[in-house]
């Protein structure tokens, strides 16, 4: 008797994916990931802030200490491109399922592994040097895991809802940061500061792996989406994905980049360097912080989905230009709102995180739209990875540079310049390039 399953056409064959993957299926396996993603590096950034210039960074200066802690941050979106090629090159040759949960797997080991970490007092430089290392391997494994994630999201998303779904991964980043910032903040409350940096910290960093557990559980009940099946039935898939990107993709990949730039450094200057800021220099408590961001992050996590809705409507192109020149007017005001007292705090993290939540809504489908299938986990994370390193590796630290050397206005002002190179490049794409 011949088997069912291999007498069905290519179209059959694909029909027959796409009914396994049930929506609810693939919105929360694309969400659950990036949900797990964030929350480890977001562990990291506030780690970078509280914890490690105390730990791993001793000196005199706390101003040097908290510049070396993120000069280890900013690591991340050096490895992320590294990540972005070697996961998109499975990922566009082998599958998006099996290279997600490969992704996972680099980022929770990584995650856990820095909870586990002697620190400089008792292993002097080597402390610093792991450190480094187990951040490399974060940032490897989030370049691999959003490009698939989105991915994932689009390519089973029905006719006029590409946006819709595409917002599904991006809503892991405030939800991540929530659970981040939550755990923070009932370690502070439950315990004192000298027990938080004797061993509370690492309890963020070694529970991870409870959330890596359901992650994979999740990722290893879907099937491949639709359109990469296709692409395997039509014998589309290319060789080398990384070097098609170069050779006829050159112009997405350095647009996008520079399209995602704003929304990358808005958001770090709004949480890591906030942070930092707003409690060392300030005068805000750790627990108040925390919870200005938290409720601005609220702010973040509404706003996804009201622009995926407005972007299916109107075109991603649209949206994100008029949320593109906020995110300039807002760098006029942010200093003055920050340093404005508790309730300033709260309308800073409330209008810079809802501007956020804004643009980062609509960009991950605007970045995966040029690409073929054949090229678009690699194009998609490659840009998105590449931003990364233009508008979040050193986005801390040139913010901490400015606020110390000039003034906290000059961070209002270089968040503009990053919203102007932003808006150039909207106006120099087309609505196909932005919004297919």
């Amino acid at each position: 008797m011949t088997d069912a399953t291999t007498s069905l056409s290519p179209k059959d064959n694909a029909s027959k994916h796409a009914a396994v993957n049930s929506p609810a299926r693939v919105l929360f396996a694309s969400l659950v990931g990036t949900t797990i993603e964030f929350f480890d590096f977001y562990v990291y950034a506030t780690a970078a802030v509280l914890v490690f210039p105390h730990l791993f960074f001793p000196s005199a200066d706390p101003t040097s200490a908290m510049l070396q802690s993120f000069a280890t941050f900013s690591i991340a979106f050096f490895a992320r491109p590294f990540g972005a090629v070697i996961f998109g090159h499975f990922g566009d040759k082998v599958g998006r399922k099996a290279t997600l949960v490969a992704a996972l797997m680099t980022m929770g080991i990584s995650t856990v592994v820095i909870g586990l970490l002697p620190t400089y007092a008792t292993i002097g430089v080597a402390a610093p040097l792991l450190l480094a290392l187990c951040r490399f391997g974060q940032g490897l494994g989030l370049g691999g895991e959003w490009g698939g994630a989105v991915l994932l999201a689009t390519e089973n998303a029905p006719e006029g809802k590409r946006s819709w779904y595409a917002m599904f991964p991006q809503l892991g980043a405030p939800i991540g940061f929530i659970l981040s910032a939550g755990t923070f903040l009932i370690l502070g409350e439950v315990m004192s500061d000298e027990a938080f940096l004797a061993w509370g910290w690492r309890v963020p960093f070694i529970a991870s792996i409870l959330l890596v557990a359901v992650g994979l559980y999740v990722r290893l009940k879907i099937t491949e989406t639709p359109e990469f099946q296709k692409a395997v039935d039509k014998h589309e898939r290319v060789q080398v994905p990384i070097a098609e990107i170069f050779r006829f993709h050159k112009r997405s990949l350095v647009l996008g980049t520079f399209v995602a730039l704003a929304t990358f450094v808005l958001f770090y200057l709004m949480t890591v360097f906030s942070l930092s800021w707003g409690t060392a220099k300030l005068g805000y408590s750790r627990e108040q912080f925390l919870v200005v961001q938290m409720t601005g992050v609220v702010f973040f996590g509404l706003m996804i989905p009201v622009a995926g809705i407005l972007s299916d409507r109107f075109g991603r192109r649209l949206i994100l230009i008029v949320t593109t020149i906020g995110i300039g007017v807002f760098g006029l005001f942010m200093a003055p709102l920050l340093a404005g007292g508790l309730g300033g705090a709260f309308l800073f993290s409330i209008i810079g995180l809802g501007l956020m939540g804004l643009t980062y809504g609509p960009i991950g489908a605007a970045l995966a739209a040029p690409f073929p299938t054949s090229v678009r986990y690699t194009g998609a994370s490659m840009t998105f990875n590449l931003a990364g390193i233009f508008g979040a590796s050193l986005a801390p630290y040139i913010a901490t540079w400015l606020a110390t050397n000039y003034s906290l206005d000059y961070v209002g002002y270089y968040l503009l310049a990053a919203a102007a190179i932003t808006l150039l490049c909207l106006v120099l794409s087309t609505e196909d390039e932005v919004s297919a």
